[in-house]
């Protein structure tokens, strides 16, 4: 037989590594800005097209390659990182394998200028599918401009599988926005199209979180940090009144690396407990600072999961630095009986006053005791109580009133109470007067109906959810926009990222009843809301909706407004212990029934059941 087994070529080996490494175009974006910070770049300039399918441009200032390292940098493992195995155990760079520049050169079209401070001429270098093009001097500034062109375009079934635009941009996004907000002190562009969507000076980390995320994150941030032998927190998490549901900003960097470890996310979680409805989550950016022989990042390809030596230890360091800065800043209600530093005030000097006046004084009987109680009280005091005293003129006119003493039962003289059928019979006439059924609410939860079958049970706002679902469904579907104009509008802020998915729903928005301003810069004014959610958070019934719709991505469109209606329907829902009125009832059960699908909520769950005639008699045998 003949041998079957044999080497691959370096071009196949390359796009199957490019299939770990770089999944979509913000894989590439991630490699490519991590290498500009590896190489000491100041600023970073992205540029995308057709959200990285077509072209990702990215520019540094950092110290550049020469004509030979720019030739091997494209080659498998090839790295100036690391030498040896040790090596992996004291990294202090974002990259150290080698595999991305080779893996993005296998499977797109790439070209690089790039030149070092000392050079005269730099190198301009073309790979199409791992194949050098081209290499040539020329002239080109300080540091490197690599432009990554028609991404997979030898590797169709991958291209297939790339989602829409607004998807893709999101992710990249969403990697730019991690590189960023570790490394404060370079400043970063991202366009797309040649629009800018993100500009970020140089500057701190809070202002770096602030130009990231908009500047109403920063009343909500809490500075946290706590130095250690084992290791260094500091960064921000959020109040417990910033809590939301959706969209909380959440994320973890240990060494300069962004990071996700959802032991470390208990922690934070546990320190807010009791401080935070059930559900909602609070925003957090916390820096851990650890010695690189206790953390294994070598552990999955995007470098994404990293293990720590001693995670029991630093899960007790995290939860206490957490609760600490709650507690430093009064986030926890507390009482608070350190009087140092306190302005002394000095007692009152009546020398210096002659004109101030005389403190009232009181009279008492020093041989008074409560508890000496005469054996019968003085005959007098009888004597007043049956003469004409002033009091009794008080109860004249009584007899002649409209309620007779009669009226009101006396214990002593026997009063039978009356049957409860008989308080009740009023209230059953006046029902059946009306032709209506009578409708008894529980517990401020359900309703009570009887039906032909037995005892009907509802949920009141499980069924107010579908009644309202079905009507902005019916909306959107008739492209009604029932807005009510605000006399004062709300601002609403979003990152790029959400402005991307509301740019997608504003259609549906408007159709719900919402109407916005643009005012530039991700701002929004709310001039119009839906009619019946007065009294709710536009701002985050907003965000709600927003990230409701980046959850369902690019799916069907009737999927993302079925999302929205349900969104908006739990949000305008009466809640839990609402009492309700006889007509309120009513009209509840009315418009349940008066739905397609009364039994159950758009998401599955129960609204009304059914207590049978036999089985409430089996209860009384």
């Amino acid at each position: 037989m003949s041998d079957v087994i044999r080497l691959l070529p370096d071009s196949v080996a390359n796009q199957i590594a490019a299939g770990e490494v770089i999944q979509r175009p913000a894989s590439v974006v991630k490699e490519l800005v991590e290498n500009a910070i590896d190489a000491g770049a100041s600023h970073v300039d992205v540029s995308v097209t057709n959200a990285g399918k077509t072209c990702i441009r990215v520019i540094d200032d950092g110290k550049g390659m020469s004509e030979t390292d720019a030739r091997m940098a494209f080659e498998r493992h090839a790295t100036s990182k690391i030498r040896e195995a040790a090596d992996l155990f004291s990294l202090h760079t974002m990259g150290f394998r080698g595999e991305a520049l080779a893996s993005i050169a296998a499977v797109a079209q790439v070209e690089l200028r790039t030149c070092q401070s000392d050079g005269q001429l730099g190198t301009l270098l073309e790979i199409a599918g791992s194949k050098v093009v081209s290499q040539e001097a020329a002239a080109c500034p300080k540091g490197s401009d690599f432009s990554v062109k028609n991404l997979f375009f030898n590797v169709p079934a991958r291209r297939k599988f790339l989602k829409s635009d607004q998807t893709e941009l999101g992710n990249i996004l969403t990697e730019f926005e991690r590189v960023a907000l570790v490394n404060p002190d370079v400043s970063f562009t991202l366009l797309h199209n040649g629009t800018e969507m993100l500009h970020l000076p140089a500057s701190g980390l809070r202002q770096r979180i602030i130009g990231v995320f908009g500047k109403k994150i920063n009343q909500d941030l809490l500075s946290l940090d706590v130095d250690t032998t084992m290791v260094k927190i500091h960064g921000f998490v959020g109040k417990p009144e910033s809590s939301r549901k959706k969209g909380a900003r959440q994320f973890f960097f240990v060494n300069g690396r962004y990071m996700r470890h959802p032991y470390f996310h208990k922690a934070v979680a546990d320190a807010y407990t009791n401080l935070v409805p059930v559900g909602e989550q609070v925003s957090y950016f916390i820096y851990f600072e650890v010695a690189p022989s206790d953390i294994d990042v070598n552990i999955h390809p995007t470098k994404t999961e990293i293990k720590f030596e001693n995670e029991q230890a630093l899960w007790q360091i995290l939860a206490a630095a957490v609760k600490e800065t709650l507690g430093r800043f009064n986030e926890v209600p507390s009482i608070d009986f350190d009087t140092e530093g306190m302005p002394d005030i000095p007692a009152f000097d009546r020398s210096s006053r002659p004109d101030a006046p005389n403190p009232p004084t009181t009279s008492f009987d020093p041989s008074y005791n409560p508890f000496d109680i005469p054996a019968a009280p003085p005959s007098s005091y009888y004597s007043r109580a049956k003469s004409n005293s002033a009091w009794e003129p008080l109860f004249q006119g009584l007899e002649h009133g409209s309620r007779k003493s009669e009226d009101f039962p006396i214990a002593d003289e026997g009063w039978d109470a009356a049957p409860a059928s008989d308080l009740y019979a009023g209230h059953a006439e006046t029902k059946v007067a009306d032709g209506s059924m009578p409708h008894f609410q529980y517990k401020g939860r359900f309703i009570l109906t009887s039906v032909k079958s037995g005892l009907m049970i509802i949920d009141q706002r499980r069924a107010h959810v579908r009644i309202l679902y079905d009507r902005y469904m019916e909306r959107m579907a008739e492209h009604k926009n029932a807005s009510q104009r605000v006399l004062f509008p709300d601002m609403v802020h979003f990152s790029p990222d959400e402005v991307l998915v509301l740019e997608d729903i504003w259609e549906d928005l408007n159709c719900l009843g919402f109407e916005l301003g643009d005012l530039g810069n991700g701002t929004y004014a709310v001039n119009g809301i839906p009619g019946g959610i007065e009294g709710l958070n536009p701002e985050r019934l907003l965000t709600d909706l927003v990230h409701t719709a980046a959850v369902k991505g690019g799916r069907v469109k009737e999927e993302v407004q079925g999302a929205l209606a349900l969104t908006l329907a739990k949000a305008a829902a009466i809640v839990r212990g609402q009492v309700l009125t006889d007509e309120e009832m009513d009209g509840l059960v009315d418009g349940l029934f008066a739905v397609s699908s009364p039994n159950y909520t758009p998401d599955g769950k129960v609204v009304l059941t059914v207590l049978k005639d036999e089985d409430i008699e089996k209860m009384f045998k």
